[in-house]
C-alpha cells in the first residue's frame, strides 16, 4: 500500500533544475518551452520535452554514481513526473511510460535517507519520504547536467555529432564494466 502512494504521489512531483542550464542546455538540446517532436528535427533539436534531457542527465549522475546539490536559482520543467513519457507522436516516437518506474526503482535503491520502515510505521509521513527522493532525483540530474556542460566546454560541437549523447553513456557503461572486472581481479 505505502509503496503505490509512494509512487503516486512522488509521480505527481515536478523536481528542479538550475535556471542557468535553461539556455545553454535544455533550449538548446530539446522543444523545452514550446514546439513539437515534428519540428524539433527542423530546428536540430536531439530531444523533443525538456524533461528528456532531465532524464538523460539523471541516468549519467546515477550510473556516475555522483550527485551535486543544486545552487542559485532554480525553477521546474513545467511537467509533473507522472506525464513524462506518456505521447505518442506522429513521427517515429513511441509512448515509454516505463521509464518512470525504472527511476522509481534507482531513487528506492539509492535514497540513503529513506526508511521504508519507517514509513510502513508511519514514522515518516509519504511527502518526508517523497522530499528525499526528489532530492536524489534532483542531485543526480544536477551532476549530469554539470557534466554535459563540462563535454561542452570542452568541445561545443561535442553533442552535435551523430554518437555525442551516445558516447557519454557508452564510457559510463565502459568505466562500470573495467570496475568489476578490476573487482574480480583482486578477489583472485
Amino acid at each position: 500500500m505505502a509503496k503505490e502512494n509512494l509512487y503516486d504521489t512522488w509521480a505527481r512531483r515536478n523536481p528542479l533544475f538550475e535556471v542557468h542550464f535553461e539556455e545553454i542546455l535544455l533550449r538548446q538540446f530539446t522543444e523545452y518551452g514550446g514546439g513539437n517532436v515534428e519540428s524539433m528535427t527542423n530546428k536540430g533539436k536531439i530531444f523533443g520535452a525538456g524533461y528528456e534531457l532531465y532524464i538523460y542527465a539523471f541516468f549519467v549522475g546515477l550510473y556516475s554514481n555522483e550527485s551535486k546539490e543544486l545552487k542559485g536559482d532554480t525553477k521546474s520543467l513545467g511537467q509533473p513526473i507522472q506525464f513524462w513519457g506518456n505521447l505518442e507522436s506522429k513521427k517515429f516516437r513511441r509512448a515509454y511510460p516505463k521509464i518512470r518506474e525504472y527511476i522509481f526503482a534507482a531513487l528506492i535503491a539509492r535514497t540513503d535517507e529513506l526508511d521504508l520502515l519507517a514509513l510502513e510505521k508511519g514514522e515518516i509521513t509519504v511527502r518526508k519520504a517523497v522530499d528525499f527522493l526528489i532530492d536524489t532525483m534532483e542531485k543526480y540530474a544536477n551532476y549530469g547536467f554539470h557534466q554535459i556542460q563540462e563535454k561542452l566546454k570542452e568541445n561545443p560541437n561535442y553533442f552535435y555529432k551523430s554518437t555525442g549523447f551516445l558516447d557519454v553513456v557508452l564510457d559510463l557503461v565502459n568505466t562500470t564494466v573495467e570496475k568489476d572486472q578490476e573487482g574480480k581481479l583482486e578477489e583472485l
